[in-house]
This record gives structure tokens, sequence and C-alpha cells, in this order.
């Protein structure tokens, strides 16, 4: 299978997992504290690994302007995009902060965050390496 396809059904799978923890888990308040805050910040943990995988997924093969920044085929290009991953991560957290849009700022998301956007760095770049050795091995 190639990185296209695993960057996808991480996507899926990871949305998939973020949208039960947010609308059917965290409302029914099954929990006690250490679980409840594990379920709080898990979409963060969880959205921000699937940035480099999602990203991969967009707009490998395409070539318009977004996805001439975001296209990962080194690991300069993926320092690029979790780097402006984590930058919009922030900028989402602190946009928080304005009663109008009704949510609450919470430091732990952006420190979870930033964890999540670091393991998907070492995990992407590790499968990434990992494809890149079997293509050429496959053309040699």
């Amino acid at each position: 299978m190639e990185l296209r396809q695993y960057s996808r059904w991480f996507v899926i799978t990871g949305t998939l997992v973020i949208w039960i923890i947010k609308f059917i888990i965290r409302p029914l308040h099954l929990f006690d504290e250490p679980a409840r805050f594990f379920l709080g910040i898990a979409p963060n943990l969880l959205g921000s690994f699937l940035i480099p995988f999602g990203a991969y997924w967009f707009f490998s093969g395409s070539n318009f302007l977004v996805a001439r920044i975001f296209r990962i085929q080194s690991p300069y290009d993926l320092r690029l995009v979790c780097m402006l991953g984590f930058g919009m991560l922030v900028v989402n957290e602190y946009l928080q902060q304005i009663p109008f849009f009704g949510r609450t700022f919470d430091y732990n998301d952006i420190l979870f965050s930033s964890l999540g956007l670091l393991v998907a760095y070492f995990t992407f770049s590790a499968i990434q390496s990992r494809h890149k050795k079997a293509y050429s091995a496959q053309t040699n």
C-alpha cells in the first residue's frame, strides 16, 4: 500500500475517533477526572497528529499554490508543514479567548497539540523513509 493510502486511512480513522470522543463519549460524562482530562485533550492531540498525514493525502500529486506549500517530499517539507500546522493551532487556540466564539482557551490544548505534532513528525518521517526505501528497492 502506498503512503497516500496510509495517510487517507489515518485521517479517516482519526477523524472518526475524534468525532466519537467529542460527540458521544464526552457528552455522556461517564468517566471521572483522570479520564475526563484525557478525553478533553484527546481531540487536540489526535487532530494535530493527523496534520502531516492530511497534508500528504490532500496535496500529493497536486500542483496548485497551496499544494506547493504543503507538499511533503523531503524532511524540510515535513518540518515546514508541522511548523505551519503548529502556528495555526496556536492562533486557533488564542482566537478562542474571544467571547463571540463561545469556546474556552486552555494552555493544555496547545501543549498536547504540540506533543501530537512532534509524535506525528517522527511517525510520518519513519513511514515516509520506509516507503522511499521500498520504492527504490523495487525500481532497482
